[in-house]
Formats: C-alpha cells, sequence, structure tokens
C-alpha cells in the first residue's frame, strides 16, 4: 500500500496541490501530515483531490478548531493532538510534528515514525523502525516543495521534489 507523506506545508496551497497531484498520480489513497499547516484552507487541496488525510498539529497551528471544522467538511480527514499513533494494515506507525516530543521507546515500538518541524527531507532506520521526515511541502526555507511517497510493504520511499523554477525561491 502507498501512502503519501508531507509536513510543515505553511499555507502554500499551490504547493501542496501540485503535491497532492503527483501522489495520486503515483497512486497514493492517504497522506500522513505530520504537522504546520497553519491556516484551514491550507486543508483544501487534499479535500479537492478527495484524499484522505490523517494529520497531527505542529507548532504553527494556532487555530485547531478551525483545522478541525475544516477537515470535517473532507471525508476521511482526521487531525489529531502531536504525537499519534495508528496502525494501518500490519504496520504501527507513530505521526508526530517534532520528534523530541517523543521518547526512543515510542520510536522502538512502531514500524514507522513521520515527523516533520526540521524542514529537511531525510530517512533513517534505528533497529527496526524507519523514520522519515518528508522535508517542507511549503520549500519556504530550502527553497523547494517536497514530500515523499512510502510503500508500506517494501519499505521503500520516493521521495518528491517540485524542483521546477517556478517552485524555487
Amino acid at each position: 500500500m502507498l501512502i503519501g507523506l508531507m509536513s510543515d506545508t505553511h499555507d502554500r496551497v499551490p504547493a501542496v496541490a501540485e503535491l497532492v497531484r503527483r501522489m495520486t498520480d503515483l497512486g497514493v489513497g492517504l497522506v500522513l501530515h505530520a504537522g504546520d499547516f497553519c491556516s484551514p484552507f491550507s486543508l483544501k487541496p487534499f479535500q479537492d483531490a478527495n484524499l484522505a488525510l490523517a494529520g497531527v498539529f505542529g507548532h504553527n497551528d494556532g487555530d485547531q478548531q478551525g483545522l478541525k471544522a475544516f477537515a470535517a467538511q473532507g471525508m476521511g480527514h482526521e487531525l489529531f493532538e502531536s504525537p499519534h499513533s495508528l496502525t494501518i494494515g500490519e504496520h504501527k506507525i507513530l505521526l508526530v510534528h517534532d520528534i523530541g516530543d517523543t521518547t526512543s521507546r515510542s520510536i522502538s515500538a512502531h514500524h514507522f515514525v513521520v515527523h516533520g518541524s526540521e524542514h529537511q527531507q531525510s530517512m533513517k532506520t534505528r533497529g527496526d523502525t524507519m523514520i522519515i521526515n518528508p522535508g517542507e511541502a511549503c520549500g519556504w526555507l530550502h527553497g523547494a516543495p517536497t514530500a515523499a511517497v512510502l510503500d508500506l510493504d517494501s519499505k521503500h520511499v520516493e521521495f518528491i521534489k517540485l524542483s521546477d523554477p517556478k517552485w524555487q525561491f
């Protein structure tokens, strides 16, 4: 099963829409979002694509009630406090904005940990746990919007980067 991974959208709706389009073209039916949507309207590309979303709040999500209300307008959109543990099939996934808000024990209890906050794409393993940061969907800090697609069965991660000049700063 393919799932999309995203974080730190920070209101850049056109970039989010393009990343969502690329994910759906690859066959993604669910995106896990590791926080910092910022404004409720940042959820619109997920609704427009009828793409399921599970997300956690980040440090810059000040209007959590507004985000929850906007998410409730879409089918299959749920937002949780960070960190949030979920199971997809036989895979235990920890979704957290800031990885510093977790413990080693919590990390090792999951097959995958998806986090954001650092705005840098990364993938590493700690024991049997794969830890993935899809980077910044906004592209504000590092010049290009990024996300990732995870194949839960093969544990293959494909990083996506919008490298066209129109997305660059």
